[in-house]
């Protein structure tokens, strides 16, 4: 299938399942913690899954060539990341699998029905402190600043869709976690696994990856630290391996 990508895109290759992804430099390309997002998380035969705040829709299109889920469905507010991730989605041919809707992550338990999805992922902004920025109402202002949804709104409506017994899975910064475990544990979720992401084996964690459980008990397993680069500009080798 051919393309027309507009000014600023480009198709880049994920390295799964063949699947590309339309990008454009000037909005907001994924990075490495949507990445290692899917891969921490799991979904399994048959389950449904939504993304909150899916931007270009990479997770849900990472997931559906990683997993065997049954569905998989990106929410995301801005219109040219809704766009590019409905191309991305035709252009791969997976339409009857992954569905990207536009609305407001604050309103996720009216657009769907409540309850309903086995996973929730998320990879929501992690700045809640605005001052110094020069455009507030940019796309990339918008995607790591709690300009449009805070970090409640997303646990909220997670919750809300969740079944009982469903999971979360959210990436987002150490320095926030005492914040991110009361927030979840007020929305009756209970953190289960964290991994903590550091980018040379002798720097400070600068992301963790959550997964929580809907009305499960309080036991928290604390995975091995994850370790991106063993020198400048080389993977590890267990990160390599994600993207082969």
């Amino acid at each position: 299938m051919t393309i027309n990508l507009k000014a600023n895109e480009r198709l880049d290759d994920l390295q799964r399942n063949g699947y590309k992804l339309i990008q454009n430099s000037t909005v907001f390309c994924f990075g490495m913690d949507a990445v290692l997002l899917a891969a921490f998380s799991v979904i399994k035969d048959g389950e449904n899954m939504i993304d909150l705040g899916c931007g270009n829709g990479v997770i849900p299109i990472l997931l559906k060539g990683r997993t065997k889920g049954a569905h998989f469905t990106g929410l995301e507010i801005q219109d040219i990341n809704v766009d590019m991730a409905r191309r991305s989605v035709a252009y791969n041919g997976i339409g009857d699998d992954v569905e990207i809707v536009q609305g407001d992550i604050k309103e996720a338990c009216t657009i769907f029905k409540k309850a309903s999805f086995d996973v929730v992922t998320s990879n929501p902004p992690y700045m809640n402190e605005h001052h110094g920025l020069t455009n507030p109402e940019s796309h990339k202002a918008i995607a790591r600043h709690e300009l449009l949804c805070t970090l409640e709104d997303v646990v909220r409506s997670a919750s809300g869709l969740l079944k009982v017994g469903g999971r979360f899975y959210m990436v987002h910064r150490p320095h926030r976690l005492d914040e991110i475990f009361g927030v979840i544990k007020r929305y009756g979720m209970e953190p289960k696994r964290i991994r903590l992401v550091h980018p040379f084996i002798d720097k400070e964690a600068n992301m963790v990856l959550i997964e929580s459980i809907k009305g499960a008990r309080p036991m928290l397993k604390v995975e091995k630290p994850l370790i991106v680069y063993k020198e400048t500009g080389v993977y590890t080798q267990e990160v390599q391996d994600l993207y082969e």
